[in-house]
């Protein structure tokens, strides 16, 4: 997919690419052991790609803090999904950050 863009992307977001891409599998059990009642592929796709980048970020980018990983999500979420996307995801990711960053 990276290959096939018309401009290279930036370093942070070709990390984010492979990063998700890679650990996609736990990326999406974590997601779906803390949505409750909720399996990933039930998830709206614009949910789930948002929940899937900001987990990643949670496990591989210990410098970035964990309030500013929710916070963009849950803006994300809110400007480009329905209206009860965004504390959903916090939800989610929040017990996410608790488990991975403790």
């Amino acid at each position: 997919m990276l290959s096939d863009l018309p401009v290279a992307p930036g370093e942070f977001i070709e990390r984010l690419i492979r990063g998700v891409d890679d650990r996609r599998d736990t990326i999406d059990q974590l997601i779906g052991a803390h949505a409750i009642d909720w399996e990933p592929s039930r998830m709206p796709v614009v949910d789930l790609v948002i929940a899937r980048i900001a987990a990643f970020e949670l496990i591989a980018e210990p410098e970035v803090p964990t309030a500013v990983i929710l916070s963009e999500a849950v803006e994300l979420a809110q400007r480009y999904s329905t209206e009860g996307s965004g504390p959903f995801l916090n939800g989610i990711l929040a017990a996410i950050a608790d488990e991975v960053r403790g």
